[in-house]
């Protein structure tokens, strides 16, 4: 096996490529300081770098985007190794799928955490809803976090393990011709693919499998090999003036009845149903599937454009089309445990719970558009979330590989609901936290799932840290918040002040309002926490309302961001007022302008002592109501 994964270089040959260093180290000339990264042979072709550091995260899409942040906020060093020039994944601008996951119950559920913090922050800066613009905003994300090193461009082709632990891993960039020898602690697979785990490896599960494995009625009769496929995307815009389409000699004709399950309902976006690969070798076909796709793409378009069935498309022009196919399914690593059928549509409350999916079983035609006749999907919705457990975000065969995203461990039809973006982020940040807890703990990721003390430990800090997680509340015997009397200047019927400590920190639909509430109309309402005894004050934590109810995604899709906020969301609150008061005198006051994120951390110059301390919220961005789910306070 270890040959084969020295032979993989070979293999898959040489693409083109970037290699990118942290641009803040690197214009501060903090590289050689640091000791990230040193030249170990300069006489080859291919110049070899060293790089040691605590957690490597190969592959930065959504869920190794937020696994990178994540591990890097609570301390760790971490190399974010992507094979791209782009971050984001199936959501960059390379292939701009939906970001979708449990908002879409319409209920409360809309993911929070990094990906809440990275989509307000996406509202703010793109409302012109530019795709290029969401990639600016995860780079800048990425490389202002001073623990990241981002190695664009890098494909990893090598692991070593000694025992039950991945050691190193070896990757290259071609354009600058750069070999990375990458020594870790802990690996994060976000590859999608599961190529690390694979490469050291790992036991990794593909295909459907039977429905009588783990009584799974939406199994298949017999296992097989198939999964579903990959889509490949355009955007169109119209314009004052005829615009012809001539299609290329290689694209497919369609007809009308190719489209009796398959509507065109508009021309600027489409369409997650130009489908195909399932029945090939998803990773290994890829290129012939990619070139299919470009055949069913442009096929399709010059249908739209010639057939006469859509008169209304003479003004409209393609603008852009993905050359990138965006998959759904590859390998799954195996975990301690794989997550079925009966735990997205029936969960029960798990002890390792540490993030939550929401979307359909959302199951695919493998044929896709080599079959028309048939319907492109399976979908059935689901009633609520349901937990994701830490046991099935690292890999049963070592002691430091987890995994988010796609490559999680469950079955084919879990899949087809926890394969999607929004939930993969939250896995992400599930694991770069573990990552970091492990690590400071110098445990193993079975360990921690095994002691209940440990768990509850990650699932404190993930939820001090805003990470979705169902049935677990805020029980954090270090937050000063919860010892204190609550006392407010005014408070609705049912928005009650005690609400900020009530250890939830979104209206989970129980009959209950788990925020504070006051109207403003002119005034300005306050929060106090008052404290018997002066405590040892450093930090004050907030939990804004920011419309958990509505979507919250990038689309090139007029229905998708219909009911949308672009900019700052209406509820979240805009200027407050913090001041620290002891024995009855003010010892600190700052007035915060223009927030609109949901979570808000501010850092108090230095350590206070404090009996007091008040909130007055002076503006929102639009409600009449001030609005704050949570304040958390630390020494």
């Amino acid at each position: 096996m270890k040959d084969n994964r020295r032979n993989f270089l070979k293999t898959i040959g040489l693409g083109s490529g970037v290699f990118f260093i942290n641009p803040a180290m690197a214009y501060n000339g903090d590289i050689e300081q640091k000791k990230l990264v040193d030249v170990i042979d300069n006489e080859a072709t291919y110049v070899k770098r060293k790089i040691e550091t605590d957690v490597i995260v190969a592959g930065g899409g959504m869920s190794g985007v937020c696994a990178a942040i994540a591990a890097a906020r609570n301390g760790a060093k971490v190399i974010l190794i992507h094979n791209r020039s782009r971050l984001g994944g199936n959501a960059s601008s390379e292939v701009r799928m939906h970001i979708s996951g449990a908002s879409v119950l319409r209920q409360v559920w809309r993911e929070t955490g990094l990906l809440e913090e990275l989509m307000l922050e996406e509202a703010v800066v793109n409302q012109q809803k530019s795709y290029e613009i969401f990639d600016y905003v995860l780079y800048d994300k990425v490389v202002t976090e001073p623990n990241i090193t981002l190695l664009f461009d890098a494909s990893v082709y090598d692991a070593e393990v000694k025992g039950r632990k991945i050691t190193n891993v070896k990757a290259y960039c071609s354009q600058t011709e750069e070999l990375y020898d990458v020594n870790a602690k802990y690996f994060i697979d976000c590859t999608g693919d599961g190529t690390l785990a694979a490469l050291a490896g790992a036991e990794f599960m593909t295909g459907r499998e039977a429905k009588s494995k783990w009584g799974e009625s939406l199994g298949h009769e017999k296992p097989d090999d198939i999964t579903m496929g990959n889509s490949l995307l355009f955007m169109a815009e119209q314009h004052d003036k005829p615009m012809p389409f001539k299609a290329p000699s290689w694209a497919r004709k369609y007809t009308l009845k190719d489209f009796q399950h398959r509507k065109i309902v508009s021309y600027e976006y489409g369409y997650w149903w130009l489908e195909l690969g399932g029945v090939e070798d998803i990773i290994k076909d890829g290129q012939k599937i990619r070139h299919d796709l470009m055949a069913v793409l442009f096929g399709v378009w010059d249908y739209i454009k010639n057939s006469g069935n859509h008169p209304d498309s003479e003004n409209w022009a393609l603008s852009w089309f993905g050359a990138i196919p965006g998959k759904r399914e590859s390998r799954r690593i195996t975990g301690d445990y794989i997550m079925t059928q009966k735990d997205i549509q029936t969960p029960e409350k798990l002890y390792d719970g540490v993030a939550y999916g929401g979307w359909a079983l959302d199951d695919h035609l493998p044929l896709g558009m080599d079959d028309t006749a048939a319907k492109p999907f399976r979908a059935v919705p689901l009633k609520g979330p349901y937990p994701i457990p830490m046991r099935s975000l690292y890999s049963k065969s070592f002691d430091n590989l987890l995994m988010a995203g796609r490559n999680m461990s469950g079955s084919h039809i879990a899949l087809s609901s926890t394969r999607v973006m929004a939930t993969c982020a939250a896995m992400g940040q599930a694991v770069g936290t573990a990552a970091s807890y492990c690590i400071r703990k110098n445990i193993t990721s079975s360990i921690l799932c095994s002691d209940q003390k440990n768990m509850a430990g990650l699932q404190q800090i993930l939820l001090r840290q805003d990470q979705p997680i169902l049935n677990v509340i805020n029980s954090d015997e270090n937050d000063l918040a919860r010892k204190a009397v609550i006392k407010a200047s005014s408070e609705t019927a049912e928005g009650k002040a005690s609400k900020v400590t009530d250890g939830i920190n979104r209206d989970i639909k129980d009959g209950q309002i788990h925020q504070w509430q006051a109207e403003i109309n002119g005034s300005a309402p306050w929060i106090e926490l008052d404290w018997k005894q002066t405590v040892s004050l450093k930090q004050i934590e907030f939990t804004f309302d920011t419309g958990l109810h509505r979507f919250l995604r990038i689309s090139g899709e007029k229905v998708v961001l219909k009911d949308q906020v672009r900019g700052p969301q209406p509820e979240t609150v805009s200027d407050f007022l913090i001041e620290v008061l002891n024995k009855g005198k003010s010892v600190y006051k700052t007035l915060v302008k223009g927030n609109y994120q949901r979570k808000f951390v501010h850092h108090l110059p230095e350590k206070m002592t404090a009996d007091k301390v008040r909130i007055t919220v002076q503006k929102t961005h639009g409600d009449k109501l001030a609005r704050i789910f949570e304040i958390r306070c630390y020494s």
